[in-house]
Formats: C-alpha cells, structure tokens, sequence
C-alpha cells in the first residue's frame, strides 16, 4: 500500500511490509495524478462542445443523451468494482487498468460510422474512467494528510480549469476545421503519458491475500441502473410514459435494486459494502455527491446546445463560455482546505451549497433573455459554489477511515456522484425531449429555448435539495492514518 504521510509517521526510504511511498516522489506523482485526470478533464469539455456537430453527422438528436448516460454508468457502476480492487491489489494495478480501457474506447469512439456505435464505444470510455478518477484521487488520499489534501486536490482540480480552456478550443478547432473524431484521438497521447508516468513514479507493495469479487452484485446493480436509466431517456420518445415497456423497465428496475440490497447483505466481500451507506457523515456526503453529480451534468450538457441553438454562436464560443464553469471550481477547491481547518467541513460544504444556488438562480434567469455574459457569469458563480462543496465533502468521508478503507469511501462517493449525473442527464434529456416531441433546436429553437430554461429551474430545485444533504452532516469528522490511529479532529 501507499503509506499516508503525516507528521506523525513520515515516509521513510525503504520498503515496508505494508507499504512504500518516498517523499522525495510526492511531487512527480501529483504530476502523474494531475495528468491522469486531464484524462477524464479534456473529453468531457471537448464532447460537450462538439455535440451539435456530432449529431449533424451522425444523425440522431434524442439519442445524443445516450453519449453522456453510457458513459456516466459504465463509469459508476465499475466505480466500486475499482474500488474494491485497489483495496485488495493495489491502486498501481488498477489505475493502469483504467487507463488502458480509457485508450481502447477512445480509439474506438474515433473511427465510430453511426450514433449507436458511438453510443457503444462510449461505455468501454466509461469502464476505463470508472478506474482512472477514483483511484487517482485515493492515491490523493494516501500520500497527503488532512491539511494537506486540499491543497493537492486544488492542483488536481486545477486540471479542469486547464482542461476548460483547452478542451473547448480544441473541440471547437476540430469541429469547425477538422472533424469530431479527433476528440477522441486527442486523448491517445495523454493516456500513454499517463501511463508512463505512474509506471515509472508510483511505487507500491501490497500483501497479497485471496480475495473474492462480488460479480453478482455488480451485475445486479449494472442492469438495474441501466433499466432505469433506458426507461427516463424512452420514455415518451421511444413509447408512451404508462406504456408496458416503460412501466416494466422501472419496475424490474426496482426490483433488481432489491434483489442488489439482498446480496450486498449476504456477500463476503460486497462490490459496495452498504455500511458505508448506514454511517451519517458517509451518507450526506454521497447525497452531496449525488446533487453535484445532476448539477455538473446538467449544465456541461445543455449550456453549449442552447447558446449555440438559441444565440447561433460557434461551438469555440459556447464551450469558452463553459468554461468559467471549471474555471471557477479549482479556484475555490485550492482554497477550501484554509476554510474547513477554521470552519470545519459542514460549514465549508453549507457556504458552497449557498454560492450554487445563487448561480443556478443566476442562470435559470439568465436563460429567459440569454447572453454569452450572463450565462457565463453564472457558470461561474456555480463552479465557485462546487469547489466548496465536492472536494471538501470528498475529503471528511476520507479522512473518516484508515487506508484499507478508504478506496471503497472513495468510491462510494464518486459512484454516487456518477449515478447523479447519469440520472440527471436521462431525467434532463426526458424533460427536453417530451417538450421537443422530436424536433431537433434547429427545428424549433424557441421551443427548445423553453424546455432548457425549465431544466434549469429544475437544477436550482437540486441545488436546493444538496443543501438539506449538507446540513445533515455531523459537526466533527476525524482523521485516521493507515492502522486507523486518529490524527486529530476537524470540527465546526
């Protein structure tokens, strides 16, 4: 395992029995984390942006929801498969694991000849980001204490406010100049830095014991999701809302759902132990997780479709304009840590939940009489309000557990974050689509207009709704080191 460093126990320069990590190479591998998320980083800016040209090509305007859906459930339900693993094997083993998937798909998706196939390639993306995000913020979590992880997500998160100015212009350069399939191709060189990176900077001993993987509950959970997720984005595109598809694959839906819960109880080594749901500060900080996840999902899907419907400007434009969004974020989340050692991660995680539901508020009425101004302003107000809220709540559920633990923590929270954004882009995409009745925003852009500013106001609702998450965490979380010695309180 990676040792936590701490001031109490500094990693030392030899090989341990239970672990390794050198100070010394602390800094390349932030370097190696912060590369490996400009993973995940530059192909959700760049297809947000790009998606208008996609469907132009490819056709198939009410299937668009799918590239988002897909990816977000491969991606969560293998979260605490991942998670699991890195507990057991090591986080080395998977994270490369991850990364290689995320190679496969991305070269898939660029050669993709139909909307369905792009669809399919999309989900291998999200088996390899199900590996990549969690585990390199784990990683994250071990070799940096509690004061410090803040200031070393800050610097991951800065990733994204990169990625934001980055991903939009080359999206925008590719889609107006060259073609959409080199967003995807653009990440085969960052996947093979990545890789070389962690090979060569990230060293790790685990004790190897046997260990069995929950399969069926991970099937379980993948069909149960993906029923779920095909009922809110066909229905009343595909069939009607009361009709017997639409109605069976909710029900059976739930019922696996059940059936999941069951094995989770009876499984030796659950794929996600639901202890981590029955603990409160575990609990509100996956809901939190949730509402971010419908809130990031939300807008990065639909801001650039109606400026660039509504406001007929160039996808460079819309996903500039976008990009205040993770502009924002890092420079919030770089600067949480200084907030949650005064205030204490409740209060933290409560003023950025308030910040958010200003900037949704901003931008449900920004989208009545839109400007590239007001929208981006709001974005990023929302970015700033996240920052506060998603790494800090990460953190406290972190810092509640020793190392064995704290992979599947991770993961938990993250899944939840994915789950939020998969439902929240088919719970979006059915709204928007059942306004539409097939018509595409070039078609009826004023309609489409309507239907996106109500899917805004749906997002203030959520914002609101993460605020009551918040506001159930408990006042104290404590830190613990890898043999779960506490380190100290953070308290409000």
């Amino acid at each position: 395992m990676l040792r936590a460093d701490s001031e109490e126990a500094p990693l030392s320069s030899t090989t341990t029995s239970t672990g390794v990590g050198f100070r010394s190479e602390r800094g390349p591998i932030l370097i190696a984390l912060m590369v490996t998320t400009g993973l995940i980083a530059i192909d959700a800016t760049i297809l947000a942006t790009a998606v208008p040209t996609i469907v132009a090509d490819l056709g198939g305007f009410t299937s668009f929801p799918w590239l988002f859906s897909v990816y977000l459930l491969t991606q969560a339900v293998s979260v605490p498969i991942y998670s699991k693993l890195a507990d057991t094997i090591g986080r080395k083993p998977v994270i490369l694991l991850g990364i290689g998937l995320f190679l496969l798909g991305s070269v898939l998706c660029g050669f993709a000849w139909s909307m369905p196939a792009l669809i399919a390639f999309r989900a291998v993306q999200g088996l390899g980001a199900g590996a990549v995000q969690p585990i390199a913020i784990t990683i994250a979590g071990d070799i940096y204490t509690v004061a410090e992880r803040a200031k070393a997500q800050g610097y991951i998160a800065s990733v994204w406010g990169v990625s934001s100015v980055v991903g939009p212009t080359l999206g925008g350069v590719f889609a107006e100049f060259l073609s959409w399939n080199w967003i995807f191709f653009v990440n085969i060189p960052l996947c093979l830095a990545a890789a070389w990176l962690l090979v060569r900077h990230l060293h790790e001993t685990v004790e190897r014991t046997s260990h069995r993987i929950d399969w069926a509950g991970g099937l379980l959970l993948t069909t149960a999701m993906s029923l779920l997720i095909l009922a809110l984005l066909e229905g009343g595109n595909a069939w009607e809302w009361l009709s017997v598809p639409s109605v069976g694959a909710f029900a059976l839906g739930v019922v696996l759902l059940v059936a999941f819960v069951r094995v989770e109880r009876r499984a030796d080594e659950p794929v996600l132990p639901l202890w981590v749901f029955s603990d409160r500060l575990l609990l509100s900080a996956s809901l939190v997780s949730v509402g971010v996840g419908v809130l990031l999902i939300g807008i990065t899907s639909y801001v650039p479709t109606f400026l660039e419907a509504l406001l007929d400007v160039s996808p460079l434009t819309s996903g500039l304009t976008l990009a205040a969004l993770t502009i924002g974020w890092p420079i919030s989340a770089s600067q949480s840590g200084r907030l949650y050692l005064r205030v204490g991660f409740r209060t933290t995680v409560l003023v950025g939940c308030a910040v958010v539901v200003a900037g949704t508020a901003g931008l449900a009425l920004a989208a009545m009489r839109p400007s590239l101004l007001a929208v981006g302003l709001a974005c990023f107000v929302i970015g700033a309000g996240l920052g506060l809220v998603a790494a800090p709540s990460l953190i406290a559920a972190q810092s509640s557990v020793g190392w064995s633990e704290r992979g599947v923590v991770t993961g938990a929270n993250l899944f939840s974050r994915s789950m939020g954004s998969a439902l929240g882009v088919a719970a979006l995409g059915a709204l928007i689509n059942g306004l539409m009745r097939g018509a595409s925003p070039a078609q009826d852009p004023e309609q489409f207009g309507d239907a996106v500013t109500l899917s805004f106001s749906a997002l203030v609702v959520v914002a609101l709704a993460t605020v009551a998450a918040a506001a159930a965490m408990p006042r104290t979380t404590t830190e613990h080191g890898s043999a779960g010695t506490p380190l100290g309180d953070v308290a409000d």
